[in-house]
């Protein structure tokens, strides 16, 4: 199973310009868990000061027992090795060819036999369907093979977690989606813990088990998927349906006079010409046929279900309404016909009472989370939300 990844009061800046502060969440083991937020708000700074590229200001990042942001530099070597990482554009070696682009680790930091790293190479190149094409240099093939040979290379040293940054870039959406089977098809395969950071919000809609949001500086908000999707928070709100009226602007946020007059131009009938509202949970993408089920979905099920009856009211019925008739029965839920949806529409302000608390469920696995670690939602606790309150 993967490592789980423990984040409290993380903050980074360069100079005085803040990155973003304060951020507080946990990857739960062998979850696969999404970032998202405008261009600009420090995503990718954000797996950078995972692994110790970029030194945070203040903050703890815990993984395995280890503060990466106070230990040694030898113990953080070590913890290096536990990480596989996606960068953007694959960042392969352009004279070096597939096979030895991938072998690249495993010479660096191990000392294996070529024989036995022949084997790797070759068994993590059929695992991303690149069988048959390790003489091919990154300048022959496609920008999604180059993504696939990255993450081949992110995965020889059997890591535990795996952080991918902006998988889309460059991929039209037919590629992404296919990106997007593979990884889940890997976390089943490995269970490791993965971290997605995106804009992409088809992605982020139907790939991670838990979703994140970064937004002036802070995180808006972090834990299972559905809360998000079913957010009434504006910025949520705005970046998932891509809209110009809200608080995002082309520099990350607007000032009042911006907001007043998108808010007029939108009344006169200048506003955004989609008005359809895409929230909501809709099914997640599943492992491909043949791939053994995903562990980590199973320990995401159960986790979920223990802390049902802290979420917001969409977001439990949204978890609710995704179960099957044997889970529902198994965890002792069902739906509420009168619930609330956003696909109704703003006229539609009927809330659902909260769903009572489930009953026991076996304790199957290691790395179970308490819920005020799981997910502190704004608003939830019955103050009024704000943006920058992270949760874990």
């Amino acid at each position: 199973m993967g490592a789980e990844v423990v984040i409290e009061g993380l903050t980074k800046s360069f100079g005085k310009q803040t990155i973003w502060r304060d951020v507080t969440l946990t990857l739960p083991p062998g979850e696969v868990s999404a970032m998202l937020g405008p261009s600009g708000t420090g995503k990718s700074v954000f797996l950078k000061s995972m692994i110790g590229l970029l030194k945070p200001d203040r903050g703890r990042c815990v993984i395995n027992g280890v503060d990466i942001v106070t230990c040694s530099e030898h113990k953080l070597y070590e913890i290096r090795k536990l990480f596989g990482v996606l960068f953007q554009d694959g960042a392969l070696f352009g004279s070096m060819n597939l096979y030895d682009n991938v072998a690249f680790p495993l010479r660096e930091h191990t000392k294996k036999s070529e024989t036995e790293i022949r084997r790797i190479v070759l068994e993590k190149l059929e695992i991303t369907g690149l069988a048959g094409a390790d003489k091919k240099l990154p300048g022959e093939i496609s920008g999604g093979m180059r993504k696939r040979a990255g993450l081949a290379r992110a995965l020889v040293l059997d890591p535990e977690i795996i952080l991918v940054d902006e998988p889309d870039s460059g991929l039209d959406p037919v590629r992404t989606t296919y990106i997007s089977q593979l990884f889940l098809d890997v976390n089943a395969q490995i269970d490791a813990t993965f971290l997605i950071v995106s804009h992409n919000i088809n992605l982020a809609r139907t790939v991670p088990d838990n979703l994140g949001m970064l937004f002036r500086k802070e995180l808006v908000m972090f834990g299972p998927r559905e809360v998000l999707l079913t957010s009434d928070e504006p910025v949520v709100e705005q970046f998932l349906n891509g809209r110009k009226l809200g608080p995002i602007g082309m520099s990350e946020e607007k000032d009042s006079a911006q907001m007043a007059r998108e808010q007029a131009e939108a009344a006169a009938g200048h506003g955004d010409v989609l008005n359809e509202d895409v929230r909501g949970v809709v099914p997640q993408m599943q492992v491909s046929p043949g791939v053994p089920e995903r562990a980590g979905a199973k320990r995401r099920m159960d986790r979920v279900m223990r802390i049902l009856h802290t979420l917001p009211p969409s977001a439990q019925e949204g978890i609710i309404e995704s179960l099957t008739p044997e889970q529902q029965r198994y965890y002792n839920v069902r739906p509420n016909p009168g619930a609330f949806h956003h696909q109704r529409g703003p006229e539609d302000t009927q809330q659902l009472p909260p769903v009572s608390a489930p009953g026991p469920v076996p304790d199957q696995h290691q790395g179970q989370l308490p819920a005020d670690q799981v997910a502190r939602i704004p608003g939830a606790d019955g103050r009024s939300p704000r943006h920058g309150q992270g949760g874990a």
